[in-house]
């Protein structure tokens, strides 16, 4: 009895240390790309520019974190706002140096916070807060300050941005939503909040929050059409083709929950191996949905490696003037698989910049990954080809993670990517091998345990 307590202990073992460790050590490369932030000199920013200041609209603040924001939290409600061409959006950060964004995407803000009190000489009338990680408090603390300091202020988090306003104590005594696999520990961590999951959005006083990253769609076009009436937030949907206009009147959902499907996340993030290197061509003029479109659909998985590329290194100006620096130039770009130009008008406005990838680095034709369907949403494209690439409960379990309710979707493929399956299968044949090794060799020997 002793014996096969022990050879299960041995076998347990190796299994956990070798297939485990083996897979801690690619999840954690896998969160190093995603949480990643720019170690490069920052260019020379003489060529920044700012959206013109209109006193006669109403001005929202854009939130980005130091030194690190969630990329859709980030773009779309900035988009969504700008499109309305009804308020001056800005990107405000604590300083005015160069943010990351989740998966390796770089933003030069508008204004620092300082800037923002100043030019305004009083608060904005909104304040989106995306998620922001909280790990250094050093360098987040402004932030909470700031946001303490507007608590009065209309505001709206999106996706986990709720547990930014919880640290902050505004939602003290609220009921607030958050990204269902968040939502445990949102729970456990801020007590004093009525934490719901069965919305896609909620309003308690002055803040709207939303769920899981496309809820904050809902709430974004639900402040438009308060304040801008329905047909102003009917414009902005339609505009982005965006199929789910109905949880703007009704945000009842049946919520997730984290399940065995987790189990699709965890075996991309810790198992693929050869991951596929994507570039991203920014140029100036892209819509900012489409680009975060990519970067929040292959980036967080796992499975890919996504990096900037623009021609040169000045700041690229997006469609509603963000200022974006790419984290690598045309030519010196390193070796990548795919080359995605995002945009439903990509072929036209970014001709100049693909003639110059053609000349300075052939190794990858670009592949205009919305403009073929124009009058698709967004996330659509990018969903269907990442259940191409990936398999098509890999691109469910991304659409479940945007909390996208995506039954429309042409999801085909296989199953699942080969690789990161027949990779722990491999490992775990060499831990029973080994496992198998030391039994043989120092537990069973002549049919009793060696001492």
């Amino acid at each position: 009895m002793k014996k096969n307590i022990l050879r299960f202990i041995v076998y347990l073992s190796i299994f956990v240390l070798l297939v485990g460790g083996i897979g801690t050590i690619g999840a954690n490369r896998s969160r190093a790309d995603w949480l990643s932030v720019r170690d490069a000199p920052t260019p020379a920013l003489e060529e920044v520019k700012i959206p013109t200041y209109d006193p006669d609209k109403p001005t929202v603040a854009v939130l980005l974190g130091n030194p690190l924001t969630e990329v859709f939290d980030f773009m779309v409600p900035y988009e969504m706002f700008a499109m309305t061409e009804l308020y001056n959006v800005f990107a405000v950060a604590p300083d005015n140096n160069v943010k990351s964004l989740t998966g390796g995407l770089e933003i030069v803000p508008h204004y620092s916070f300082e800037e923002m009190d100043d030019l305004l000489g009083r608060s904005p009338d909104l304040i989106v807060v995306p998620y922001m990680p909280m790990s250094n408090q050093e360098k987040y603390r402004p932030v909470r300050e700031w946001l303490q300091r507007h608590a009065k202020t209309n505001i709206v988090s999106i996706c986990s941005g709720s547990r930014n306003l919880a640290d902050a104590g505004l939602l003290h005594g609220k009921t607030s939503t958050a990204h269902w696999r968040m939502f445990g520990h949102s729970e456990s961590t801020y007590p004093e909040t009525n934490w719901v999951r069965d919305q896609r959005f909620v309003q308690d006083g002055n803040i709207v929050s939303s769920a899981g990253l496309t809820s904050g769609i809902d709430a974004v076009l639900y402040v438009i059409s308060k304040q801008f009436g329905e047909t102003a937030a009917e414009n902005v949907a339609r505009e982005m083709n965006y199929p789910s206009y109905h949880f703007v009147k009704n945000p009842t959902v049946k919520p997730y929950y984290i399940d065995l499907t987790e189990g699709i996340y965890y075996l991309n993030l810790a198992f693929q191996v050869s991951k596929e290197k994507i570039g991203v061509l920014l140029y100036d003029g892209m819509e900012e949905g489409a680009l975060a479109s990519v970067f929040d659909t292959f980036s967080p998985l796992g499975t890919a490696k996504v990096i900037t590329i623009s021609d040169s290194t000045r700041p690229i100006r997006t469609k509603y003037k963000l200022n974006l620096i790419a984290r690598h130039q045309s030519f010196d770009a390193p070796s990548i698989d795919q080359l995605f130009v995002t945009g439903k008008q990509a072929p036209t406005i970014s001709n100049k910049d693909i003639t110059r990838w053609k000349e300075m680095n052939n190794a990858a034709e670009p592949e205009f990954i919305h403009s073929e369907i124009p009058d698709r949403f967004v996330f659509d494209s990018t969903l269907e080809e990442l259940a191409r690439q990936e398999g098509y409960l890999t691109a469910r379990w991304v659409a479940k993670r945007l909390e996208y309710r995506a039954d429309h979707l042409k999801l085909e493929g296989t199953p699942l990517a080969a690789e990161p399956f027949l990779y722990l299968m491999f490992l775990g044949t060499i831990a029973l091998l080994l496992a198998m090794f030391i039994d043989r060799r120092f537990i069973i020997k002549k049919g009793k345990v060696i001492t």
